[in-house]
């Protein structure tokens, strides 16, 4: 639910398609680690996190897409800590994190259990939570089991319906050209991912729906440590059908329980897609929208400060008591 398959070097298709290399532990001791950053044993294995900034405000803990995605791509997030502390983490199987491929590991019930954990351990009481595309179905699930813990959602570029989304890549691709088009059709009928038709559309795709501005060491660093397990059980080989376990996932019937502050973000060409995120908000009591010019579903990404300072703006009320 992110930016899968944008470069071909990195082609979640074709690894995997070619064959997957056995997950290695994490061999990096915690004590050698820079200042902010340890990890923390969780079931299963070791999740790597940081700690950015200070204060009194209550903590946000950032909860990245994929599923099997590494927080990387989020890093630009900590800007948020000039007035809190702001907790990066990579979901177990990602990232720094140690990487597995037991999928009895790869279940929404597990990854929340991980990231209360991770608050506990951190001694946090409340926390808000920032997710982004799949971070957004595991906030939503956080919430759900622990309300108590969480001061407010952050929802960004949502993936809360695997239908709808669905339903919107299609649509999406349709306004492809059609050589583009073509080729998805015919990789998607042959789940055959790794055509140079087929990853050239995909590239058509990504650039204009998911990510405008690509490079950078985090971006790259976010494609080299794919957890490719996790992404295949979860969601499937291919970004635009899904066959993992997510197939079927809804939450947008929980939304009308939600009883915590909640804004949800969305760029303006994302795939996540703004009209459909307005009808989530409306689903949920008192819940509020920013639309981000000029971004795809990475708006962190194409544009950053549009993507902060409504985030920082809710923040600030939500503490404030005023939102």
């Amino acid at each position: 639910m992110t930016v899968a398959r944008l470069l071909p070097a990195f082609s979640l298709a074709v690894l995997a398609c070619g064959g997957e290399k056995a997950p290695e532990p994490n061999v990096i001791d915690s004590s050698a680690l820079p200042t902010g950053e340890a990890y923390l044993p969780v079931q299963g294995g070791k999740i790597w996190y940081k700690v950015s900034g200070s204060g009194a405000p209550t903590p946000v803990i950032l909860l990245h897409g994929g599923p099997g995605f590494a927080s990387f791509y989020m890093k630009p997030m900590e800007a948020l800590s000039n007035e809190r502390r702001v907790v990066r983490y990579d979901q177990l199987g990602q990232g720094k994190s140690d990487a597995t491929s037991d999928t009895t590991l790869f279940t929404i019930e597990r990854y929340v259990s991980e990231l209360d954990a991770l608050r506990a351990e951190l001694g946090y009481d409340k926390i808000h939570v920032v997710g982004h595309s799949w971070g957004t179905q595991l906030g939503l699930e956080y919430y759900r089991a622990h309300p108590d813990r969480v001061a407010s959602l952050t929802l960004m570029s949502a993936a809360l319906d695997t239908r709808a989304w669905e339903e919107n890549t299609r649509r999406l691709i349709a306004t492809l050209s059609d050589s583009a088009q073509k080729a998805l059709a015919a990789g998607e009928a042959a789940r055959k991912y790794d055509t140079k038709e087929y990853q050239a559309a995909n590239a058509e795709f990504m650039t204009k729906y998911v990510v405008r501005q690509v490079g950078g060491p985090d971006f790259d660093s976010t494609l080299a440590t794919i957890g490719m397990p996790v992404y295949t059980y979860m969601w499937g080989p291919s970004e635009y059908t899904v066959t993992g376990t997510l197939k079927t996932y809804n939450g947008t019937v929980f939304l009308r329980e939600v009883k915590v502050p909640t804004l949800f973000t969305v760029g303006s060409r994302d795939t996540a897609d703004p009209e459909t995120i307005k009808k989530h908000a409306a689903m949920t009591p008192g819940a509020t929208v920013a639309v981000i010019p000029d971004a795809g579903h990475l708006t962190m990404a194409d544009n950053l400060e549009g993507t902060l300072k409504p985030i920082r703006d809710f923040l600030r009320q939500v503490d404030a008591g005023t939102h």
